[in-house]
């Protein structure tokens, strides 16, 4: 099994992440996610929009809207460009994007041999069409948005109007999106839902100035994936050649990380020029300029664009952090990221009081941390231990007899395994100390 398999199989097992609708059979692309996931899930966007709006002066936040005046993607030029080309097997009927060779080449190898007959590279839009109205045939078609980057540009005068920022600021955005994949796959990478959690930063028009916050935030999305574990051999930056840019994008960049099935993209940073602004601009008549307080000159900003899937990080946090020791797997999340933070144990579960003295330690770290604390009395101490290692929990408390004696625990390291004992009435403050709280 390679490393995105036994992801799978312990994402299933452990309740990160279940196939969408699975007891109806399913539908390609969607994926549920359970009890752990999206305890990751909302870590990882918790850890996002801290870095990104707690901790910046210049930066505010906003959550549009899913549905959208259909005339926005008409300004957006997603009605019109937002399309994959395709390819039709002639023998079987199954899609494939025309700019995925590899798909191509693995598909024709199941016809054994012989000599498959594609179609000629025909356009399909990706963005999912909805129906609103009261009456049944006078329904308006709608799109669910195929990015959340517009709900942002649309906002600027919003924003700008209603608070006090200043160029160079940025507006922050997490939010769902839909795309009609043609060909989705490798587990959660690619799917049809998806969360994305990005940054519309808007800066003077001159070519240093943008380049100089291009440059800026390129490090930074680089340097917040390392911070938080990721395997800095395992990422890099490709820079989008001539014709994989879109057509607005002055410069692309992507951080990839190298997965079993390749190196892969789940953030993308990007010079957008003035594009968005200047579209919406001529398609809604209203004026999106900015004036510079100091000169009181006006210009279109440029927009420098930091893009991360929250789905593709998570699917390569847990990647990275999957490793198997000796008779155990261990999940070496970040504790910023772990779904639980601490595992308590009362070392027999059939004794009274050492139920009773361990509830009341997980009711107060409950409370102390506000970070979610969980509870195992299933087994022995040995098998606990490996589950709350492969769940990826960092750290283990065990309430035994010499508790009752002297009002000390047992702490166990996850990655270490090492054990040390602690006075009940200090774990508050040593756990803070580790969570950065």
């Amino acid at each position: 099994m390679n490393d995105l398999e036994k992801v799978v199989a312990l994402a299933k097992r452990r309740g990160f992440i279940f196939p969408g609708s699975e007891i109806y059979g399913g539908l390609s692309g969607t994926w549920d996610y359970g009890p752990l996931g999206v305890e990751l899930k909302n870590n990882i966007k918790r850890v996002f929009w801290k870095s990104m709006v707690y901790e910046r002066d210049d930066v505010v936040g906003v959550d549009a809207a899913i549905l959208m005046n259909p005339k926005v993607w008409e300004a957006s030029g997603h009605v019109e460009a937002f399309a994959d080309p395709l390819v039709e097997c002639k023998t079987c009927h199954e899609r494939f994007r025309a700019d995925q060779p590899e798909e191509i080449q693995k598909h024709e190898s199941i016809h054994k041999g012989k000599k498959t007959e594609w179609t000629e590279p025909r356009k399909f839009n990706l963005l999912v069409e909805a129906k609103l109205g009261v009456v049944e045939d006078k329904k308006d078609k709608v799109y669910l948005r195929g990015e959340i980057t517009q709900g942002v540009h649309v906002n600027f005068k919003n924003v700008l109007d209603s608070t006090r920022v200043q160029i160079p600021f940025g507006i922050a955005q997490i939010g769902k999106a839909f795309r009609n994949e043609i060909t989705p796959g490798n587990f959660t990478f690619r799917s049809r839902e998806f969360e994305q959690m990005e940054l519309q930063f808007y800066v003077k028009p001159e070519k240093g100035e943008s380049q100089k916050w291009y440059e800026y935030w390129k490090a930074e999305r680089m340097k917040w994936y390392v911070s938080l574990g990721m395997d800095k051999k395992k990422l890099r930056f490709r820079q989008h050649e001539e014709g994989e840019r879109a057509h607005y994008a002055k410069d692309a960049w992507d951080i990839e990380y190298d997965s079993s099935f390749g190196w892969k993209e789940f953030e993308g940073i990007h010079n957008r020029g003035d594009w968005d602004l200047s579209q919406h601009q001529k398609h809604s008549g209203v004026d999106m300029g900015y004036t510079d307080q100091e000169s009181g000159h006006k210009f279109l900003p440029y927009i420098i664009e930091t893009s991360g899937g929250v789905d593709r990080a998570a699917l390569f946090f847990l990647i990275n952090a999957y490793f198997e020791d000796k008779d155990r797997v261990v999940l070496k999340l970040h504790k910023k990221l772990a779904p639980f933070k601490v595992a308590i144990f009362p070392l027999l579960a059939n004794k009274i009081e050492l139920v009773k003295k361990a509830r009341s330690v997980h009711s107060d770290l409950k409370t102390q941390l506000s970070e979610l604390v969980a509870w195992d009395d299933r087994g022995n101490i040995g098998k606990r231990y490996f589950a709350q290692d492969e769940i990826g929990t960092p750290y283990c408390i065990t309430i035994d007899f010499q508790t009752l004696a002297d009002d000390t625990v047992t702490i166990r390291d996850r990655d270490s395994m090492k054990q040390e004992r602690f006075k009940i009435k200090n774990l508050e403050k040593y756990f803070k100390k580790k969570f950065n709280h």
